[in-house]
């Protein structure tokens, strides 16, 4: 079934700022909407248009253009009621019922809602990349950072304005958008520097023994090893920045010098050794020594607004590091438990103070041990009450832990297929997930166009808003990549870049181990040089046996270090969040 003429087409158009109308109003039914929301290179050129330049406030969040004056369908004037909300709100899209875009019924988000959490969902190719694309304008926009993880390369197009083709046109005039081009200030980061972005680092210490035991993959034993590693480099003073200093305490501590200096608190056995540093040399042999050292990225530089009050979006560009799965969704959740430390309570804001996506979600929890999903759990449910907003990015809620989706209160499910009994079994599980409503979501699920989805949020009050089938509108930014060299061009102009550019090297521990096991050295040699020869040596008198070698090299120049470290590191040993990561 298709939309009849009174759906809004040239009078949507004419308030995007100029654009031409969309001659017909006639909008294609669900399934012919399979390319509105693509780039414009795919679509037949239109005349050219001047583009438009927003307000940051207008270029967000414009109120949709009701035009329409035949009343609604009872359904959908009982939906549009649960989504009249009264303070700032993110505009989403339009009601679908019965095959009809309704404009007069815009389905929204409260602006002080975005901290409660979220899942937006939906198999490949669907439009979940938009989704957070057309979230993250209208939330810098209304003054909120964002964090995005591009984990495709597809999201760097949200600092250039967008192109105006007959496909938008079209989109916006079903759902009564008056849309226009915007650009966004943008941050781009990269994983250690490895790709284009402003190099992204954290110490071994920061990252701490929890997140580095899940992407080392190590079991239970090993991570609780792996923990008095870092107990043990904290209370002396030996700084873990990079992994080979943490290669450097372990092989200390199995060595003949360093094995009493645990015997107190259980000790580190040689095979259990034998596999962190194995799992460590892979893990270097697979690049990522670029993700460990200094400077540390400091990460209230997420927080910042632009000169003109918009919210920046940082932009995490993860193209590069597609074969690493585990470390980068592991090096977010680091950067969401820095977040967790690092914010003061706030309770229940106007808007948040950052929102988060976190797109491939199901890798964060591939794998993942018990501990681990119980921190994870734990972080999300905390803190919102720090003003933070985090949203999954997944293909099905069932990629999600049922403790974590408890907590994801705002919902955007697009397309699911049913190919095979394990897609239909996914299907019949996120249908479950859903309030009831008048639509058969079972079948609507699997008959939803690109750029479709259905949506339910909560709402001002805290509950939960009618299920709602939405023609969700098309971003004002770019929807692609710009090119390699606007982006190069983005990155290199960032005043960060010259920050965290450049790695540094500092004493650590693998410079001080190495440095006093040469003085140990030296002052064994140098005894062995001074004492008289003899032909035999004499005989220990009774009573005072050989001194063992540990007894040796008490006085040795590690040993010395460690002492005098102790008078100033005890009682400051590092405390430690949920995740093991260091408190700043």
């Amino acid at each position: 079934m298709t939309d009849s003429d009174d759906t809004p087409g040239a009078a949507g158009g004419a308030a995007a700022g100029g654009t031409p109308g969309a001659e017909s109003g006639v909008a294609p039914g669900a399934a012919g909407t399979a390319d509105a929301m693509t780039p414009a290179t795919t679509s037949a050129t239109p005349p050219p248009v001047p583009p438009a330049t927003p307000s940051a406030t207008a270029a967000a969040a414009p109120p949709a253009v009701a035009t329409s004056s035949v009343s609604l369908p009872a359904p959908v004037a009982a939906i549009a009621t649960g989504y009249s909300f009264t303070g700032p709100a993110l505009e989403l899209g339009a009601v679908l019922w019965d095959g009809r875009c309704h404009a007069d019924a815009p389905v929204r988000i409260p602006l002080a809602m975005l901290n409660r959490h979220g899942l937006v969902a939906g198999a490949t190719g669907t439009g979940k990349t938009k989704t957070l694309q057309l979230i993250a304008e209208q939330l810098s926009a209304n003054g909120v950072p964002v964090f995005l993880a591009d984990v495709k390369g597809d999201l760097s197009g949200i600092s250039a304005p967008g192109q105006d083709n007959a496909k938008v046109r079209e989109r916006a005039g079903q759902i009564g958008q008056a849309w226009e081009a915007a650009a966004f200030p943008c941050e781009f980061y990269a994983l250690g520097g490895i790709g284009t972005g402003v190099p992204l680092r954290a110490t071994v210490t920061g990252f701490g023994p929890v997140l580095l035991s899940k992407v080392l993959q190590l079991n239970q034993t090993q991570e609780q090893s792996l923990g008095l590693i870092f107990h043990y480099a904290d209370s002396k003073g030996l700084e873990l920045y990079d992994l080979k200093d943490l290669k450097a305490v372990t092989g200390f501590l199995v060595s003949d010098v360093g094995k009493p200096e645990l015997k107190g608190i259980g000790g580190l056995s040689s095979a259990t050794a034998g596999v962190i540093l194995r799992a460590i040399t892979t893990f270097e042999q697979q690049g990522a020594a670029e993700f460990f050292g200094e400077p540390e990225f400091d990460v209230t530089e997420l927080l910042r607004a632009a000169p003109d009050g918009r919210g920046l979006v940082s932009v995490l560009e993860l193209p590069a590091v597609q074969d690493k799965p585990q470390l980068y969704s592991t090096f977010l959740m680091w950067l969401l438990a820095e977040l967790f430390n690092g914010l003061p309570e706030v309770g229940d804001v106007d808007r948040p103070k950052l929102v988060f996506f976190f797109d491939e979600a199901h890798l964060l929890f591939s794998g993942a041990s018990k501990a681990f999903l119980e921190s994870i759990t734990q972080t999300v449910r905390l803190i919102r009450s720090k003003g933070v907003g985090v949203f999954f990015v997944t293909q099905t809620p069932k990629d999600v832990p049922g403790d974590v989706l408890a907590q994801l209160g705002n919902r955007v499910q697009h397309a699911l297929r049913a190919f095979t009994p394990d897609d239909a079994k996914a299907l019949k599980a996120t249908v479950r997930t859903f309030p009831k409503s008048p639509y058969d979501l079972e079948s609507t699920l699997t008959g939803l166009g690109t750029g479709e989805a259905v949506i339910t949020v909560l709402s001002e009050g805290g509950a939960p808003t009618p299920v709602a089938v939405t023609r969700l509108r098309a971003p004002g930014s770019l929807m692609g990549p710009v090119s390699s060299e606007d982006l190069d061009r983005l990155v290199k102009s960032s005043l960060l870049y010259g920050r965290y550019a450049e790695a540094v090297d500092r004493e650590s521990a693998f410079e001080k181990l190495s440095v006093e096991e040469r003085e140990r050295e030296a002052e064994v040699v140098g005894a062995v040089l001074e004492a008289p020869k003899a032909p035999k040596a004499p005989s220990a008198p009774k009573g005072k046996p050989d001194k063992s070698l540990a007894e040796q090299v008490v006085g040795s120049g590690i040993f010395r270090s460690l002492a005098r470290s102790v008078g100033t590191q005890l009682g400051r040993e590092i405390s430690r969040s949920l995740f093991g990561t260091r408190r700043r």
